[in-house]
């Protein structure tokens, strides 16, 4: 029945999709192992050797695999682990990350005989979810073939729990399934304990976010880009991360309004999805400024022209890298219904954090910046301007505000370790 369904939303969905897949040149790749399961053929583990399936639906989520596996790495040698993810960008940070060392592949969308064939050539001993990836088939199958399936890093935002809370009684099957949930903070806890039968699967480690997130700007990453885009020690660099429209208008407008009185001022835009690069491109060009696109950069840009003041990052995987470079920075994601974007990144560089009021999916960690006095709410390009601008006059507080952000992150590390004990006793049970 569920296959059926399935079916006919995707019947029902194909016209969008064809119109994507021609225009944006989306969705056309990976057919085999989405609905065939023809992911890579595995090797059964060794003994005492435990095989890890870990899967992330996007960018976001590929992200927060890299303290996971450092983690495995330094106190679990003995497990191995492959990546999925949904999205055909999150595959590609996925293969750069890991794809030297293990398998990389597509996860099969939820037809009972994709997930089935994958699982029997992967041969996992435990299946883990990042954040929430509810797939009864996928469950269910992995389940029945003696695999554990823990969630980690558990968020439900508040529209999720509302749909998810009125169907709870078609999920308890899988939600009885789910061996472990490792919940981010005491609000996505109780939402998951509401909606599962069984509530005392649920813990708590904090987000694994905070681990994942670097501090020192001196890093060579960071340090090649500020080379190679012309980024110099007394430069002031705004910069607006995964930003979807009006965002990236919104940067412009602050930046046309201020440019001439501060001529230290750089801006630096990072959309959050590939296929608005070209977008953002033509507003650059209406815009009239001399600005510099990350793709064309192949000599080191003087720091003295003008174009280096602009600078477009059509670029994935740097994102991180490039927030090293923010002394003011907007996270993006955060005007629309999006739910905002991880602003902890130019948190744990010390940058003068600014975010939308929209930032539901990081609620528990938009509260506890802005009860430390560590970031500030724009709600438009007034409030962006105003905050910039204060940022450019009062030095000071734009280096508090950043000392806030920096100490924040640091003090909340370690919920990685308790993450992969929780799974541990897990496999040992």
């Amino acid at each position: 029945m569920l296959d059926l369904i399935y079916l006919l939303a995707l019947v029902f969905a194909s016209p969008f999709l064809f119109y994507r897949a021609v225009r944006q040149k989306k969705y056309r790749d990976g057919w085999g192992q989405k609905f065939l399961g023809r992911v890579p053929v595995l090797p059964t583990t060794g003994e005492g050797k435990k095989r890890i399936w870990l899967h992330a639906v996007s960018v976001g989520e590929v992200n927060l695999l890299k303290p996971i596996v450092a983690q495995i790495d330094a106190d679990y040698p003995n497990w191995e682990f492959v990546v999925s993810s949904t999205s055909k960008t999150g595959l590609e940070l996925a293969k750069k990350l890991f794809g030297d060392r293990t398998a990389v592949f597509y996860c099969p969308l939820d037809f009972s005989w994709a997930v089935k064939r994958a699982l029997r050539r992967i041969k996992p001993n435990m299946l883990v979810l990042a954040e929430l990836e509810l797939w009864p088939n996928l469950i269910k199958k992995a389940s029945r073939s003696g695999v554990k399936v823990a969630i980690v890093n558990g968020r439900v935002s508040d529209g999720s729990f509302k749909i998810y809370y009125r169907i709870r009684m078609f999920l308890a099957s899988t939600f009885r399934k789910i061996d472990l949930i490792v919940a981010q903070d005491d609000v996505a806890a109780n939402y998951f304990r509401s909606m599962s039968p069984v509530p005392e699967r649920v813990n708590v480690s904090g987000s694994i976010k905070f681990d994942g997130v670097k501090t020192d700007r001196n890093n060579s990453a960071t340090q090649a880009l500020a080379k190679l885009a012309g980024v110099r020690e007394s430069d002031v660099v705004y910069m607006c991360g995964s930003t979807q429209d009006p965002e990236e208008k919104g940067a412009l407008e602050v930046y046309r309004r201020l440019r001439r009185d501060y001529p230290a001022l750089k801006l630096i835009v990072v959309p959050r999805h590939k296929e608005r690069f070209e977008d953002v491109a033509k507003l650059l060009d209406a815009s009239g400024f001399p600005w510099t696109r990350r793709s064309a950069i192949a000599e080191p840009v003087d720091p003295a022209a003008e174009q280096s003041r602009v600078v477009l990052v059509d670029a994935l995987g740097e994102l991180g890298a490039w927030w090293g470079l923010a002394k003011i920075a907007f996270v993006g994601g955060s005007w629309g219904a999006r739910g905002g974007q991880n602003m902890l990144e130019p948190a744990g560089y010390g940058a003068a954090v600014s975010f939308g009021p929209n930032t539901k999916n990081f609620r528990t960690i938009v509260e506890a910046l802005l009860r430390e006095n560590a970031a500030k709410v724009v709600a438009d390009v007034d409030e962006m301007e105003a905050f910039v601008k204060k940022c450019l006059d009062e030095p000071d507080y734009a280096e508090r505000l950043g000392a806030a952000a920096r100490a924040l992150t640091i003090r909340n590390a370690g919920a990685t370790k308790r993450t992969l004990e929780e799974l541990a006793r897990l496999f040992d049970s």
